[in-house]
């Protein structure tokens, strides 16, 4: 399969109009789900998504160690090439990591603005046209509603997707409330335009739509994470 095809015929095309044409630029989502359901590999699979289409992205890593994230993108990289048999993978693969750039900071004794002014630099004077942006290991716990505010104006300032993971608590009380919304997150929802859960169920992953921009949520989405691929399908 030839990368045009294989763009045309992902999942996350599916994806993208189960929330009205995707995240759009200026807006903010949450993968949200207790520890190893998958968020991870669903923010990597959209991140690739926007790499095979050539679009930049910079994924901002508040854990310790950024290795395993490069990981993450090697293997789901191979799984898409194997999966949809993508000609010259090897080309593709050089050609797509020149777009992608990951940060590292520490969420303990960092600013959001000291975070943010990072990224700006990099995308305005390192002349990195980025996309999106994601974001993985932020504890929402730690963080407020003012500093995801900010995550959000900064995208509306610069044209960005920005995408978080939500890492929920089961040692913390009730994960969610009556309208399926991740507790950690109920004080956030105003700064949040796309919002949804990963459910592990059986030998696969449901994702569920909370939040849909200014629409009816859309529930339970005709798509799965397959735990044994790490690709959304």
């Amino acid at each position: 399969m030839v990368k045009a095809e294989l763009i045309k015929r992902s999942p996350l095309r599916v994806f993208e109009q189960s929330i009205h044409g995707g995240l759009g630029r200026g807006n903010l989502g949450v993968l949200a789900s207790p520890k190893g359901v998958g968020k991870t590999a669903c923010l990597v699979h959209i991140a690739m998504d926007k790499l095979f289409q050539s679009k930049p992205v910079i994924h901002v890593s508040y854990s310790s160690r950024v290795d395993y994230i490069i990981t993450w993108y090697e293997d789901i990289f191979k799984e898409i090439a194997k999966n949809r048999k993508l000609r010259a993978a090897v080309d593709v693969h050089d050609e797509i990591i020149k777009n992608r750039v990951i940060m590292n900071f520490k969420q303990e004794g960092t600013r959001t603005e000291q975070v943010l002014k990072s990224v700006e630099a990099m995308i305005t004077f390192g002349k990195f046209a980025a996309d999106s942006v994601i974001v993985d290991g932020y504890d929402f716990t730690r963080g407020s509603c003012g500093d995801l505010i900010k995550f959000k104006e900064f995208a509306g300032k610069l044209g960005l997707e920005v995408w978080f993971s939500a890492s929920l608590r089961e040692a913390e009380g009730p994960l969610y409330d009556a309208a399926g919304v991740p507790v950690v997150l109920a004080p956030l929802c105003e700064a949040i335009d796309v919002l949804i859960t990963l459910h592990a169920a059986g030998g696969h992953v449901e994702l569920k739509v909370v939040k849909d921009h200014d629409h009816p949520a859309a529930g339970l989405l005709p798509l799965k994470l397959d735990p044994k691929t790490l690709l959304i399908i």
